[in-house]
């Protein structure tokens, strides 16, 4: 797979869209690739994980989020599952997966439904060691501000106003991928 022709495809102009997507996705991509070289013990496939976390926000295009040049209809909450349909349209069911479940520290049916999220009332929640990771280290980047790196004390006060179990998730991957 070459994932920059999915990005260009659905990113066809060089603008400040796609020059934010572009780097974010890397900065995402190359701590999964860090985590993956400095735990050989981890089975993942490592092509697979720098194809997913390229195209893990593939769908903010169509939401709207000014903040980082997105001026599409849709609420930012769907960028994920937009993106999973995109993905799978495209033929990448895997990647769709990565796309639909990196939001928070993954959305379950019944935070959905008790949040009235315009989302599937469907679980998100990440499953296989690749979908775990990319999630994990999508929390660190910011696409509203690209230079700035969240620490783990940062992440985990973001992620507390979701409740704590989000923040017990993500303390359980810092263990095991830090």
């Amino acid at each position: 797979m070459d994932y920059l022709s999915i990005i260009y495809k659905f990113y066809p102009t060089d603008n400040e869209l796609r020059r934010t997507l572009l780097r974010h996705s890397r900065q995402v991509a190359e701590r999964c690739l860090r985590i993956a070289k400095c735990h050989s013990e981890l089975p993942v496939d490592i092509r697979f994980l720098e194809e997913a976390a390229m195209l893990h926000d593939i769908g903010v295009f169509y939401c709207n989020a000014p903040s980082i040049y997105c001026y599409g209809m849709e609420p930012y909450i769907k960028h994920g599952t937009i993106g999973g349909e995109i993905l799978r349209a495209e033929g990448y069911p895997r990647h769709a997966r990565i796309a639909e479940r990196h939001t928070g520290t993954g959305l379950t049916r019944e935070q959905i439904v008790s949040q009235q999220l315009p989302l599937p009332h469907e679980d998100f929640v990440p499953e296989t060691l690749e979908e775990q990771i990319v999630c994990y280290a999508d929390k660190f980047y910011s696409k509203s501000d690209l230079e700035r790196v969240r620490t783990v004390d940062e992440t985990v006060r973001n992620l507390e106003k979701f409740g704590r179990g989000g923040v017990e998730k993500f303390l359980a991957w810092v263990e095991r991928f830090e």
